[in-house]
């Protein structure tokens, strides 16, 4: 099961850092369509999620990411000072999910059997490896496809 996922997930890192190579900050907070997710908050919402990964692994509680400032509770914004810039927003996306990737590769299957401490997530994902499968893979897939979208929206080619 772990190479199941880090497989998915490496190649979802590689996508994910490949989808605003080429863009620079004020490009990263356009909003092509009112509303619409642009790759700086998506980013910032995929990076909240990172030390979660790890606290999941080692079946530690966490904040819930709804409250976190670019958690699902948040809307994207214009205002470029409420974003690191895209190349620390890349580096963090990077970093985290290798260090994650990392952690969950060192502890093994043991990652996969912790209790989820978050009382929200209890009931749909109970383990880690359940909450972990979809924060490593579809969440970060369905938001990384988003970026896709919006690049397409604001007039740039496809990756």
């Amino acid at each position: 099961m772990i190479d199941v996922i880090l497989t998915g997930h490496s190649r979802l890192i590689d996508y994910g850092v490949k989808l605003v190579a080429d863009l620079n900050d004020e490009q990263m907070i356009l909003q092509p369509e009112p509303g619409m997710n642009h790759a700086a908050w998506i980013l910032s919402h995929l990076n909240a999620y990172l030390p979660i990964m790890q606290n999941l692994m080692k079946g530690e509680s966490f904040p819930d990411p709804k409250d976190h400032p670019f958690g699902m509770q948040s809307s994207p914004s214009q205002d470029a000072s409420l974003y690191p810039g895209r190349e620390e927003l890349s580096r963090t996306f990077q970093e985290g999910n290798l260090a994650a990737a990392a952690l969950l590769r060192e502890m093994g299957e043991e990652a996969l059997k912790k209790p989820v401490q978050l009382e929200r997530w209890q009931e749909g994902m109970p383990v880690s490896g359940m909450a972990l499968g979809y924060i490593m893979l579809a969440h970060q897939g369905i938001h990384l496809g988003q970026i896709s979208a919006w690049r397409r929206a604001a007039g740039f080619p496809p990756v």
